[in-house]
């Protein structure tokens, strides 16, 4: 074979090729830097909001009891599905005030411009206790595992699904920050089947079968500078799942943990993101 005729074919499978590669995995990275009047600014706009539209209710089972807050869609029309959001919280709300776990990844659902244009119900579920614990696995990288009561958040959604028959049982999408996103990986791998996608944000990462993530919506998002839950797990986390052609690593470079959720809590990235994912 000659040279040229060698060369031909390379480039061949090299444009075949190309939009496979393209099209799987994503992983990208941002720039944003996050000064304290915009960190101090955007949550001001969330925290002026008046949350009792989140409706709040008690789930028990008589093993738990889960105080929750609930959002009715704008224009509940019971002819109407609408796809379902579970918010989890990070550790420094844990607690049963039924109050504190409204972070602003739960508040960003009853902005006007979101609530009126992502309708679906929300569900923001308060722990009393950790709702996912860290360990070192043998390869001493931090892991999570869920507690007990992450168990009990899938009698909660059934409970729910059963009150509002208008959820859309094909789009259930779970996310979280910190404790919260590390819940979120623990329930979609207790139940891979029932959710639609997650949005993880700086969570440590739940290893313990990644055959349950095959082709999961997933969307890991990570602030380099994080100093509390490691960048690091997220990025093995990222290269476990190799063929996974739904999963998006997205690194804020110049980001920790505290301020990784802020660039989005007041545009309509994550909502849009969602809704466009079915099972």
């Amino acid at each position: 074979m000659s040279k040229n005729n060698f060369l031909q074919i390379l480039i061949f499978y090299f444009l075949i090729l190309s939009p496979i590669l393209t099209f799987a995995q994503k992983k990208e990275f941002r720039d944003t830097k996050v000064d304290s009047l915009t960190f101090f600014n955007n949550r001001k706009q969330l925290n002026n909001l008046n949350t009792e539209i989140f409706q709040k209710k008690t789930f028990t089972n008589g093993k738990v009891v889960i105080p929750y807050r609930i959002l009715i869609p704008k224009n509940n029309n019971k002819k109407q599905e609408f796809p379902l959001v579970i918010t989890f919280h990070n550790s420094s709300r844990i607690g049963n005030d039924n109050e504190n776990q409204l972070e602003p990844l739960a508040k960003i659902w009853f902005r006007d411009e979101i609530y009126s244009k992502y309708q679906c119900y929300v569900i923001a579920p308060q722990f009393n206790k950790r709702s996912s614990n860290y360990e070192n696995n043998a390869d001493n990288i931090q892991t999570s595992k869920p507690s007990d009561a992450v168990t009990e958040i899938l009698e909660l959604i059934k409970n729910v699904e059963k009150e509002y028959k208008n959820i859309d049982k094909n789009r259930i999408y779970l996310i979280g920050y910190s404790m919260g996103a590390s819940t979120a990986q623990n329930l979609l791998n207790m139940k891979p089947n029932k959710f639609a996608a997650l949005v993880s944000f700086a969570a440590v990462p739940d290893f313990s079968n990644f055959k349950k993530y095959k082709n999961k919506n997933i969307w890991l998002i990570h602030g380099e500078q994080d100093n509390e839950n490691p960048y690091f797990g997220s990025v093995e986390f990222y290269n476990k799942l190799s063929s996974d052609t739904n999963l998006i690593f997205t690194t804020f470079r110049n980001l920790n943990h505290n301020n990784i959720v802020i660039p989005f809590l007041i545009t309509e990235e994550i909502p849009k993101w969602l809704f466009e994912k079915h099972k």
